[in-house]
């Protein structure tokens, strides 16, 4: 038994490796059960030296025991302690007024929002800002807004961007409808529930959560992962940014990511091809994320929470429980599993006061938000494939 506890210790690295492999590899579940059957055969290991007299055997299986149990236990609880500490929003509004029910299914409609402080320059964070439960007009703006539907058996989501200019009746944290106006104004003026409480007015939809990342964690979020590769079709230049895109490949990561998410000016079709970038550069991270397997990776995943923790914002209703669970969920869900979409237009228009904007086709919108509802999105995908995202070389 001695040669076998021998044995048992030098393949201890052995083992690790191979359950890191595992992990590495996407196979969390096996790791996870591999690694259960290692400890217990440790302990059952440990139990028999002891019972023999060989002390010395069993304390070095026990410190094993312990060793292993510990460093994964730390772990474990190091993760979960930064999503629990991820900022949250008192969501009391939302019990004031009307909303949409609850769909018959167990789909989950999640809003993300992205949030730009007005002074780029400030660096102001919305967990900053909101610190103190009160929200600044004008302080922030949103030129981000999707709504992200996971469908109820968890192998397919659907990313429906709903562009900044989009005229719209708009309404406040408590669901009071004001003036229409741009979509992004309910954001801006009224804070992130003046936006949950909009776009459910205007889809029809029950919002379940809502996320708020600082541009900032879009510029962090791609340095965490070593940045991500995107297609510039013709080269272009971007005289707010003072950028120039060459054509071809690019490598983007950090404040130039963050440029081209942001990248308006110089686009033929403004800001849908703003729209399109950011949900380009979302697949990008979603590929690089997989190519890495980053779920099952842990230092990548470290770093990933460290770097997006900081600059995110959620509804106090989404615990880290139910963040992590729905992160498993989805970990092998890969990009031919993620359509994203782009609320259709109808026509441009000049409001008085409001200057250009997005006139929404709405006969279509409806029949896209009515296929969210009843989670039929694939069926919505085939009949209207315009309204996808195009292919990365395409993208401008």
């Amino acid at each position: 038994m001695r040669r076998t506890t021998w044995l048992a210790l030098l393949a201890v690295p052995l083992v690790i490796g191979a359950l890191y492999w595992l992990m590495l590899h996407g196979f969390l579940e096996v790791a996870v059960i591999l690694l259960g059957v290692a400890v217990v055969s440790m302990g059952v290991a440990a139990v028999w030296e002891w019972r023999h007299g060989h002390r010395g055997w069993a304390s070095l299986l026990v410190a094993g025991v312990v060793l292993t149990t510990g460093t994964v236990g730390t772990y474990a609880w190091e993760l979960n302690q930064k999503l629990d500490n991820i900022h949250r929003l008192d969501d009391a509004a939302l019990n004031r007024g009307e909303r949409p029910p609850k769909a018959p299914n167990t789909a989950l409609n999640i809003l993300l929002l992205g949030s730009d402080a007005r002074d780029p320059n400030s660096g102001l964070t919305m967990s900053a800002s909101l610190a103190d439960g009160t929200w600044t007009p004008g302080q922030f703006n949103s030129d981000t807004m999707m709504v992200v539907h996971i469908q109820a058996n968890r192998k397919s989501a659907y990313v429906v961007s709903i562009p900044r200019d989009d005229y719209v009746p708009i309404y406040d944290a408590a669901g009071v409808k004001h003036a229409g106006n741009k979509i992004n104004y309910a954001f801006s003026q009224y804070g992130p529930f003046a936006s949950w409480r909009t776009v459910e007015n205007l889809s029809g939809l029950r919002i379940d959560h809502m996320a708020i990342l600082d541009f900032a964690g879009f510029r962090d979020l791609t340095t965490a992962i070593g940045g991500v590769d995107v297609y510039i079709p013709q080269s272009v230049y971007d005289d707010k940014q003072l950028q120039q895109w060459d054509q071809g490949w690019t490598h983007i990561q950090g404040n130039l990511a963050l440029k081209y998410v942001r990248m308006r000016h110089g686009l033929l079709n403004g800001d849908f091809d703003r729209v399109a970038r950011q949900q380009n550069f979302l697949r990008a991270v979603r590929e690089k994320s997989l190519a890495n397997d980053t779920s099952g990776n842990p230092v990548t995943l470290a770093k990933v929470l460290d770097a997006v923790i900081t600059h995110l914002t959620v509804d106090q209703s989404w615990t880290g429980s139910d963040i992590r669970h729905l992160a498993l969920s989805l970990r092998n869900l890969n990009t031919r599993h993620i359509t994203f979409l782009t609320l259709p237009l109808d026509h441009y228009e000049v409001v008085p006061g409001i200057g250009d904007v997005n006139i929404i086709d709405e006969v279509r919108a409806r029949e896209m938000w009515a296929a969210v509802t009843d989670d039929t999105m694939s069926a919505y995908v085939k009949a209207h494939p315009e309204d996808q995202l195009k292919a990365p070389d395409q993208v401008s």
